[in-house]
């Protein structure tokens, strides 16, 4: 088939692969503008448009497809399909019925649980069995379309977003060639989504952060859930002021305490509302994410103190 793809991060690039793999045509590939990242801020191209460029093929990256221009360059391409994965824009409907069978998603959820911007991280911190990834024809509607193919995967206690999504895009990628193939021979079976909508809004700053009044199960599910990024944090008092701590991962701990106490120094093991939490792999600001003993050798936090607190030991 001659297709169109729209995708931008990491998630997105297995499915190019499989695409390219499975001997489709790639007409173009959109993609977001490069943007500036790092330390020096300079431009950086998404995965997947460095990816594409590295296999020659075409890279578009209009900051919006809502131009009419561009919806003409869409269409000039005689696509027989758009492949959606992750692109990062809401997209009109014109512009997804431009290729001339449909657009198609690869999505990280069960819908209609999870539709929107943050499925995999709201899967975690929601602390759900299991997820998946579906194959969806897309609609004017936020992730109303009809289901084409599905595969579940259970969401496993030492899961992060980041290993969730590396396994969920792997399956998406291996599912796409089947659906293609099947929408190709026009034998296809499209199923309606069938329950109540869960929706999976933005992350915000202030979610992320960690109020130690709540559960430890809680707390893990929204580490976790928030690592690699944008990252669950607690702000920590310093001679040099206050200071941002990062939580990249954790795990149940053993103890209780006044929400907030670290019970155990080398192991970092907090006291939660419910339980305790073990603090696994922390970040400083402008630093390296490092193991908690390492951690702690540069930032002493000593058995006592409260975290999130300018009032160190209890």
């Amino acid at each position: 088939m001659r297709l169109v793809f729209m995708g931008a991060p990491e998630f997105a690039v297995p499915s190019l692969a499989a695409l390219v793999s499975a001997g489709h045509e790639i007409a173009a590939v959109y993609t977001q503008p490069p943007r500036p990242r790092g330390r020096g801020q300079a431009l950086r191209p998404t995965p997947v448009q460095a990816f594409a460029e590295g296999l020659g093929l075409e890279v578009r990256t209009p900051a919006s497809m809502r131009h009419p221009a561009e919806l003409e360059a869409l269409r000039a391409l005689g696509a027989d399909a758009a492949v959606v994965v992750a692109y990062g824009q809401i997209l009109p409907q014109a512009v997804l019925d431009a290729p001339r069978l449909g657009s198609f998603n690869v999505h990280g959820s069960l819908l209609p649980r999870w539709r929107g911007a943050a499925p995999i991280q709201r899967a975690i911190m929601a602390g759900d069995a299991e997820t998946g990834v579906q194959i969806m024809r897309m609609t004017a509607g936020l992730d109303e379309g009809p289901v084409l193919l599905s595969e579940r995967t259970p969401i496993r206690p030492n899961d992060t977003t980041g290993s969730l999504a590396q396994r969920l895009a792997q399956l998406g990628a291996d599912l796409l060639p089947r659906a293609l193939a099947a929408i190709e021979r026009g034998g296809a079976a499209e199923t309606p989504q069938v329950g109540e909508p869960a929706y999976a809004k933005k992350i915000t700053t202030a979610e992320a952060r960690l109020d130690f009044s709540r559960s430890a199960a809680e707390l893990d599910r929204l580490v976790r859930g928030l690592s690699p990024a944008p990252g669950a944090w607690f702000e920590q008092e310093t001679p040099q002021g206050l200071v941002r701590i990062k939580v990249l991962m954790s795990a149940l701990g053993q103890g209780s305490g006044r929400p907030g106490t670290v019970l155990d120094g080398p192991a970092l093991t907090v006291a939660a509302g419910e339980g305790a939490v073990r603090l696994i792999t922390l970040q400083r600001p402008g630093g390296k994410p490092q193991a908690a003993e390492e951690f702690l050798r540069g930032f002493p936090l000593s058995p006592g103190t409260v975290l999130g607190s300018a009032a160190g030991p209890a």
